[in-house]
């Protein structure tokens, strides 16, 4: 099995206006589950996970996440540290499913990319450990719907492309034997977490955003080009000064645990991964109450040294 990992997020995404104030996660909650933290051989990586989701209650929409990486393992060092750069441009999807009168819009957002580095560590017998920092870049795609007008009336679907933030992971994996058992714990916060949308959006603010945690199990087991395990996932914000200001006043807490079943095969010059998982708990409501998801995921080599120093060479060539 090839061991990879995931290094970049995207967003539950909470769509209408409600008279609290709730934090939605910087990252996808549940993005790593599946994937192992370690070392890469030398070369450029793509890894890309795709996963549509919709809660129970009546007239919630269909939420889809798509996040494209390429990871550089550089083969360079620090402290016995493999150097890794990493770079992400997740985007959203929603697919309204409004009541009876309202109009349906599908819509269609870019997170802020996200740019880091992974610095991992093979500890031995199949052991290894990761530290992944990084930042949401606060230029992504427009954060609110106002149909058209600046109203007080607009809804901020990506409240957290407001600010920039900051993603700090660490994670423990043991790959031995045809198994993945990592563990993956994320803390997130906010360069300004009471943030103004720029631009023709400068009227929507501040937007509250609280720092998150965020917790990815995986245990799976591969047998020959197959994968087959379970994942679990969860999310909580973190508490915040409710005393910083009216837009605090409001304020709800968040989060989430979700479990399911992933089945994996490996093609070779890719390896696909599919998993389904479910809601087990929630707090708050919006988002996450009671939700369903489907996730797809590849995981390809793009170049490797490795490959490329392995390649025939002609004995004779035509000119």
């Amino acid at each position: 099995m090839m061991k990879t990992w995931l290094a970049a997020g995207a967003v539950a995404l909470t769509v209408g206006m409600s008279t609290t104030v709730q934090a939605t996660p910087s990252t996808q909650p549940g993005e790593q589950v599946g994937l192992a933290y370690g070392p890469l051989p030398e070369g450029v990586y793509a890894i890309n996970t795709f996963s549509t989701g919709r809660g129970d209650a009546r007239n919630s929409p269909d939420v889809g996440v798509n996040v494209p990486i390429l990871v550089w393992s550089t083969g360079f060092k620090v402290l016995g540290a493999s150097i890794m750069p990493v770079i992400a441009v997740p985007s959203v999807f929603v697919g309204t499913n409004n009541a009876a009168g309202v109009p349906n819009q599908d819509q269609s957002y870019f997170y802020n990319p996200f740019i880091g580095n992974i610095f991992a560590w093979d500890l031995g017998n199949k052991i290894s450990t990761a530290y992944l920092v990084g930042a949401y870049i606060g230029v992504g795609d427009r954060g609110s719907l106002c149909n058209g007008t600046l109203t007080a009336g607009c809804t901020p679907v990506l409240p957290q492309n407001a600010s920039t933030s900051i993603r700090n992971t660490g994670a423990i994996s043991y790959t031995g034997d045809g198994y993945n058992l990592t563990a993956a714990l994320t803390h997130i916060f906010y360069v300004d977490d009471a943030a103004r949308f720029g631009g023709q959006f400068a009227a929507l603010g501040p937007i509250v955003n609280a720092d998150g945690l965020y917790l990815d199990l995986t245990a799976t087991k591969t047998f020959g080009k197959f994968e087959i395990g379970a994942v679990a996932y969860g999310f909580t914000d973190l508490p915040i000064n409710r005393n910083r200001g009216a837009a605090f006043a409001a304020y709800q807490r968040q989060g989430t645990f979700a479990a399911g079943g992933l089945v994996g095969y490996d093609f070779g010059a890719f390896k696909a991964q599919v998993f389904v998982t479910r809601t087990v708990a929630d707090r708050g409501v919006g988002a996450f109450a009671d939700e369903t998801r489907g996730w797809f995921r590849i995981i390809a080599p793009l170049y490797t040294a490795q490959a490329a120093a392995a390649a025939p060479v002609p004995l004779m060539r035509k000119y």
